[in-house]
């Protein structure tokens, strides 16, 4: 088993959580303060778990400009599809489509990595970016 495979499933696990509480909060707080407390919430807990590393000296944080240029763009993307997903379930999105929509986003990762990263352009690689394309235009039904 490879060394990241069960960072992969405790993510996954994390982030099928994350998108069934988002489901159950929608209709119970508006869009904006729930990504808002959302995002704080986050930010908090990574604030422990830095303040951990610190503290246990076990602290390994490189931090160059590029990394944090990098890191704003991320957390506009997180902050702008956490309100997406709230706005989605509000209208009455299912949370059954949140797989093919996070397999589309899994498709465009797909697509980078082969065009900008140099990773292989596999026929099963290929095959998943259509499928998880195929997926999320099948939600338009």
């Amino acid at each position: 088993m490879s060394g990241w495979f069960l960072y992969a499933v405790g993510a996954a696990l994390l982030y099928g959580l994350h998108q069934i509480f988002t489901k159950l909060a929608a209709d119970r707080i508006g869009d904006g303060v729930g990504g808002f407390i959302v995002e704080l919430t986050a930010a908090l807990t990574i604030l422990g778990y830095l303040l951990f590393l610190r503290f246990s000296g076990k602290w390994n944080q490189l931090v160059s400009s590029a990394g944090v240029f990098y890191s704003v763009l991320t957390g506009i993307c997180v902050g702008v599809g956490t309100i997406l997903f709230f706005v989605l379930f509000q209208k009455g999105g299912p949370l059954s489509a949140v797989p093919a929509i996070l397999a589309g986003g899994g498709a465009l990762m797909a697509v980078a990595g082969i065009l900008f990263f140099r990773e292989p352009a596999t026929l099963m690689r290929i095959l998943g970016i259509v499928l998880s394309v195929t997926g999320l235009l099948l939600l338009r039904r």
